[in-house]
């Protein structure tokens, strides 16, 4: 039986692990044991900061909503309060876009909100 020789496989396996070190500094781009553990490392950042990407955003869409209701006198806790009791079921990312883009919009939404606190109050 004739031996199994894998330098192709070897050679694509390497070929396209270096591919995804392109654009690394150093020999991180071009030596095989070096891209191995850069390329990893790479990934792992990649998968944490997928994570980390959706709490920034969210963490700007508050801070987004707080200053346009600062802007009409209510805070972002009083907002929320009362669009929820106004039955208002708007995400985060649509309020911060109607306060940035449509202020006249994002005020009728305060009026609504400070109406249904002070009815139910």
């Amino acid at each position: 039986m004739a031996r199994v020789k894998r330098g192709v496989t070897t050679h694509a396996r390497h070929k396209k692990l270096l591919k995804q070190a392109a654009g690394y500094r150093g020999r991180a781009k071009n030596a095989f044991r070096i891209a191995i553990e850069k390329v990893e490392k790479g990934l792992r950042y990649a998968y944490r900061d997928r994570k980390n990407r959706k709490r920034d955003f969210r963490a700007l869409w508050i801070q987004r909503i707080n200053a346009g209701a600062r802007v009409h006198g209510m805070t972002y806790s009083r907002l929320m309060a009362g669009l929820t009791k106004a039955g208002i079921a708007l995400d985060r990312k649509v309020l911060s876009d109607l306060a940035v883009r449509e202020p006249e919009a994002f005020k009728a939404l305060v009026e609504q909100a400070g109406a249904a606190l002070a009815k139910s109050a």
